[in-house]
């Protein structure tokens, strides 16, 4: 059986690395991996100038991990569309974690912070296990993301209010690096973005319902949570017909010109999104 010398990678986007570059065009089984390694296969995999097509095979509860975080999971969108990922769950946890390509297996492991890289390219056992994998993720229920693509939110949200929106959107999104816990998630990031521009409630939320961001019942939400913490005010703007509608604005007392960078809004966000509704 032919085994290559142990790989020590600093992390296992390096290993990722190694082996995306070596099966470019190919497709490759992803089998086995947990929350932080799932995560950094989809950056990686999106990284990849000629990536090869990837059919992700995880628990159900990892997959679910990966949806909480609006970041990874636009991200995983956008590989979906492109047909470079697919995402299946598996009934049972595998016993490793395991890429397999079409000529060789590989195990990765990690050690503290370390990761190693372990591959075969025994024709036989390549063989043996691309078939049982393969008749795992035939077996396997497809797991839906509901999440749009990045590129799509970024594009609608530019097309439908001022580029300046996206551009801060998209800025407070990479500050905040994460949307997994608390309270400041994609939808928060919209509202205080678009507060800044002055946009009206009604078209911003209009807006993430269409792209499916969340519903209008969620940004209407949110916006309370984020008026009770002080990070927004609302004016009221007069309709001839109907209830007047709300445009969004950045509190005064938390934001002042130019003191509003993507910077800033994470930062005072942060902070004041901690408070419970009493002590805002």
């Amino acid at each position: 059986m032919g085994i290559s010398t142990p790989t020590v990678e600093e992390s296992a986007a390096d290993a990722f690395a190694t082996v995306f570059a070596d099966a470019a065009g190919e497709s490759i089984l992803a089998v086995g991996f947990g929350e932080e390694t799932t995560t950094t296969l989809i950056e990686q995999l999106d990284d990849v100038e000629e990536p090869p097509q990837v059919r992700l095979l995880a628990s159900d509860d990892i997959l679910k991990w990966v949806r909480e975080d609006f970041l990874v999971a636009s991200a995983a969108a956008e590989l979906i569309g492109a047909d470079t990922l697919a995402l299946r769950s598996l009934s049972a946890p595998a016993p490793s974690q395991l890429l397999i390509t079409d000529s060789q297996v590989f195990s990765i492991v990690h050690a503290g912070s370390l990761t190693a890289c372990t591959a075969t390219d025994d024709a036989e056992f390549v063989s043996n296990a691309r078939t049982k994998y393969t008749d795992a993720w035939e077996e396997a229920q497809e797991f839906v993301l509901r999440t749009p693509a990045r590129s799509r939110v970024s594009e609608t949200l530019s097309e439908e209010f001022d580029p300046e929106v996206e551009t801060d959107f998209t800025a407070i999104l990479d500050g905040l690096g994460s949307t997994r816990s608390g309270d400041f998630d994609a939808v928060a990031a919209a509202l205080l973005a678009g507060a800044k521009h002055g946009v009206q409630l009604f078209e911003i939320s209009h807006w993430g319902e269409d792209v499916g961001l969340a519903s209008k019942a969620t940004f209407s939400r949110k916006k309370n949570r984020l008026e009770e913490v002080g990070l927004i005010d609302t004016e009221k703007i007069p309709i001839d017909v109907g209830r007047p509608r709300l445009r969004l604005l950045l509190d005064a007392e938390r934001f002042s010109e130019p003191d509003t960078s993507p910077d800033t809004i994470v930062s005072v966000g942060q902070q004041r999104l901690q408070l419970e509704p009493a002590e805002a």
